[in-house]
């Protein structure tokens, strides 16, 4: 077996090893060449792939159509990787393992164009072989152009109903596959929607599909009417500060660029929103905290809306590079930044208003973070669990008797979001109130709602990531 069928790779240069391979050779597609760079950062050393291609577009100065193919390339390649590397290995009769690293990054971006584009199977062939041979020579580009050329013989369709487990024996199973999801992402999904076969359905194919992007307007620099007749978009349905935009680079945006306006998805708005409004005992005196601010969207939101209610904002960040982030974002507003663990932060207690976003598996926003299905496991969230237990017990001893604390994960798992609020509520006796009146538009229930007092929002369902939101009280 020659090495390329070996999983060996040769020695990676300096620009390899970053993740960042040049591209010297003129036959070579730079669109291609970058999205592959990006996929192989991504395997090679856990890159993230929305941080790490608008950095390659910017240096290779890749732009409108050309950065859009980059773009879909990426993220549909790595959002689709499981179904890709079972086809591949179907295609090659081989394991994935046993395939050459810099070979299979290749191969995975030509089975995405072949099966999920518009893109011509001779063009999506051909590309993907000489960037193989620019890297690994003819033998390594004859293997990948006849693993290629199988795997052009089915569409996607064909290619399920042969790998993929029956329905009859493995409803879930098959819906995993059919959608590019980890089984045990999948089972997590169908146990959070009451076990119904037509909503996991419609989860796993909105998490299998292209994000929108969501801007926030920053409240008393510019509303979201005015943002949206700069930007193009249209209002969003449930934030008064959102809104949708239907193309093109955010960041070119003037309000964007002038920090009256941010990327930030919908969900993520209501609950920075949602501390907010939310009633507090007594008189508000003022005192606000994020406990888990970095890197600073949701601090950005709150302390724009603490300004305007005479508040300040204490935003706890146990990162000095997140820290930083958020006070640049939050430079002009009432926010100060403390880098100390939310656990032991060491603040005075008797805060009116506390917003906890816990770091958590972010399986609610895979749709954003396309390689992240594949990294995590169930024992990264038995981890999680624990520190978002330590850090809701934090957030109450710190809140002052009828204050709120508002509770948020990005995820829609019952081990990181009811049962955290369950187990704590229990060890504090603290009261869970009806969160769906914060989520309320113009007086009326968002539809799609569960039977409460919590919020599981759903992108299937809302548009936005799956956030969790929960308030609690302390008596």
């Amino acid at each position: 077996m020659s090495d390329y069928g070996r999983g060996r790779s040769a020695r990676p240069g300096r620009a390899e090893r970053r993740g960042t391979t040049a591209v010297r050779d003129k036959k070579v597609d730079v669109v291609r060449a970058t999205a592959r760079d990006v996929l192989r950062a991504v395997r090679e050393r856990d890159a993230y792939a929305n941080l790490l291609l608008p950095r390659l577009l910017r240096e290779r100065r890749i732009t409108g159509r050309d950065a859009a193919l980059a773009t879909e390339l990426t993220y549909g390649t790595a959002r689709a990787q499981g179904l890709l590397d079972a086809i591949i290995a179907s295609a090659a009769g081989r394991e994935i393992a046993e395939i050459d690293g810099q070979v299979l990054d290749v191969l995975r971006l030509g089975a995405y164009q072949l099966l999920r584009t518009r893109i011509g199977s001779h063009a999506a062939v051909s590309t993907s072989v000489d960037l193989i041979r620019s890297e690994a020579g003819q033998g390594a580009a004859g293997f990948g152009n006849a693993v290629l050329r199988k795997v052009s013989q089915r569409d996607e369709e064909l290619w399920i109903e042969e790998l993929a487990p029956s329905m009859a024996d493995d409803l879930i199973g098959n819906m995993a596959f059919r959608y590019a999801h980890p089984r045990w992402i999948a089972q997590v999904f169908f146990d959070s929607l009451s076990g119904s076969a037509g909503q996991l359905q419609a989860a796993l194919a909105a998490d299998d599909s292209r994000p929108p992007v969501h801007l926030v307007a920053r409240p008393g620099l510019i509303s979201a009417e005015e943002l949206a007749l700069i930007s193009g978009g249209d209002e969003g349905r449930w934030s008064p500060y959102c809104v949708y935009l239907p193309g093109g680079d955010p960041g070119e945006l003037e309000p964007v660029r002038e920090g009256m306006a941010g990327v930030q998805d919908e969900g993520s708005q209501l609950v920075a929103r949602a501390a907010d409004i939310a009633s507090v005992a007594g008189a508000d005196g003022g005192r606000w905290l994020d406990l888990c601010a970095g890197p600073g969207g949701k601090a950005a939101l709150l302390g724009a809306l603490a300004d305007i209610a005479g508040a300040r904002l204490d935003a706890v960040e146990i990162s000095s590079h997140r820290a930083e982030l958020i006070r640049k974002v939050t430079a002009e507003l009432p926010v100060t930044v403390h880098v100390v663990d939310g656990r032991d932060s060491g603040l005075e207690p008797g805060y009116d208003r506390v917003l906890l976003d816990a770091p958590c598996s972010g399986l609610g926003s895979l749709r954003r973070r396309p390689e992240a299905r594949w990294r995590r496991t169930p024992a990264d969230v038995d981890e999680l669990v624990v520190l978002q237990r330590e850090l809701l017990s934090e957030a109450l001893r710190l809140v002052r008797p009828g204050g709120v604390v508002v509770y948020s994960t990005c995820s829609p798992h019952p081990a990181e979001t009811t049962e955290v609020v369950a187990a704590v509520v229990a060890e504090t006796g603290a009261t869970e109130l009806d969160a769906r009146e914060l989520v309320s538009v113009d007086g009326r229930q968002m539809p799609g709602l569960s039977d409460g007092p919590h919020v599981q929002l759903w992108p299937h369902l809302h548009g936005t990531d799956a956030m969790f939101l929960a308030v609690l009280t302390k008596n």
